[in-house]
């Protein structure tokens, strides 16, 4: 499994390799975003690299808006943001461009490593079709203009196609599949994650306002609703 880390600070970047090189992991380091972005124009596919690990104060490309070019060219590949920001709103902003997890520095090793764990647990899940909210609804739903299609992990809104990363494809997946039944954050994001919950709340949040922004140009957005204190249904 191939990771690229993407962090300017040489001692850390060294230092989450040599962790991670000890999981046996095969490490890419990348000391800016410029340098990221020739990593990833080089490679063959969007398979070429298993996970990203990224930070946000980068040289050349900062992190903002490299976030958003990797998801656009590798849209299967996760993406850790590692950055010494923990305003929330920063939180929702990186997850909302595309990120699948966010660590604050300074981070504890062990978690990282973990994170990277569950990241690559969901993508082999979904690559060999023994997901979570496959079990749950293998056949396309209907609901609606919204049809969603596990098997074929895909969202479309009255024919047109809406793009969803894996985590916003499964929290709409699971809503999808008991159309009016309230989902709360922590199932939604173990259902995503397929660990036990361990997330701000805003995690989820940022991710359901993310798929509504997506389905927004569709006049689907108002389909999912937020039910205070709860957590979120598909109406």
């Amino acid at each position: 499994m191939r990771v690229l880390v993407i962090e300017d600070d040489a001692a850390i970047n060294d230092v989450v390799r040599r962790k991670l090189a000890k999981r046996g992991l095969s490490v890419t380091s990348a000391y800016s975003g410029t340098e990221a972005q020739l990593h990833l124009d080089a490679a063959a596919d969007a398979g070429a690299f298993d996970i990203i690990i990224c930070d946000l104060m980068l040289p050349g490309i900062p992190g903002e808006e490299l976030v958003p070019l990797i998801r656009a060219s590798h849209p299967s590949v996760p993406i850790i943001v590692i950055s010494a920001k923990d305003a929330t709103a920063d939180k929702v902003l990186l997850l909302g461009m595309g990120a699948d997890d966010y660590l604050t520095k300074p981070f504890d090793l062990d978690e990282l490593a973990a994170r990277v764990e569950v990241q690559l647990r969901r993508s082999a899940s979904v690559a060999h079709g023994a997901g979570e909210v496959r079990e749950a609804a293998r056949d396309a739903i209907e609901h609606g203009p919204l049809r969603v299609d596990p098997s074929a992990r895909m969202v479309m809104v009255e024919g047109r196609e809406v793009s969803l990363t894996k985590t916003e494809f499964d929290m709409l997946a699971l809503l999808a599949a008991s159309p009016g039944r309230v989902f709360t954050k922590r199932e939604l994001y173990e259902s995503a994650w397929g660990e036990p919950y361990a997330a701000q709340e805003s995690t989820v949040a940022a991710h359901i306002s993310n798929v509504r922004s997506k389905l927004k140009p569709y006049g689907a957005d108002g389909l999912i609703q937020t039910v205070w204190g709860i957590g979120f249904k598909l109406s």
